[in-house]
């Protein structure tokens, strides 16, 4: 099952749509009215396929076809080429139109790569998306860290000893002083957040 991909895409983006071609096997029934949809669990942007049904003719039918969907939008990208490793400056930046359906995911504001750790080399031009970041390590095991739970209207936190390490998108486990062990998302210096 293909995953779904939150694009946020600007006002001003400019889109720009191929789309492929029908097998000619295919011996489709005359139709006056063609509906176009989305089909589940595909893509919107990229390399994907837009379904189109028969609503009004002697015989029902649905295809899809392929059709490629560039979303062309002005982004952060490198100024040169940096190696793995590089912690990101500003002045490593520069904003450029870059496919927002090019990548597995779409690239990251300026804001949130400053700072952070290129996973592997990048060539100039190259928009940097989170998979291209080391991810950062917000806690070692064994540390004390500060656990949080908050809902509307409330915020519990109490401490704990980390039991394994704090990697920014993965679980770490937090024993508190109670003794009880908690599971969660590191997501600051020290911090942990877990679900209410």
């Amino acid at each position: 099952m293909a995953r779904e991909r939150a694009l946020a895409v600007a006002p001003e983006a400019r889109v720009e749509v191929q789309v492929g071609r029908l097998d000619p096997a295919w011996r489709l029934a005359p139709c006056s009215r063609v509906a176009a949809f989305a089909p589940p669990g595909v893509p919107a942007a990229g390399r994907t396929r837009v379904g189109l049904r028969c609503e009004q003719g002697p015989k029902a039918w649905k295809v899809t076809v392929p059709v490629a969907v560039a979303l062309w939008q002005a982004a952060p990208v490198l100024r040169q080429a940096l190696p793995a490793g590089t912690t990101l400056e500003a002045a490593h930046l520069m904003e450029a139109e870059v496919d927002l359906g090019s990548g597995r995911e779409p690239p990251w504001p300026a804001a949130r790569l400053l700072g952070r750790q290129l996973q592997r080399p990048l060539e100039a031009g190259e928009a940097v998306r989170p998979a291209d970041l080391r991810a950062r390590q917000w806690f070692a095991a064994g540390e004390v860290v500060q656990v949080v739970a908050e809902g509307e209207g409330w915020r519990i936190t109490t401490a704990g000893q980390a039991l394994s390490p704090g990697l920014e998108g993965q679980w770490a486990r937090v024993r508190t002083e109670g003794g009880r062990v908690l599971t969660g998302q590191p997501v600051g210096e020290r911090l942990m957040r877990v679900a209410p």
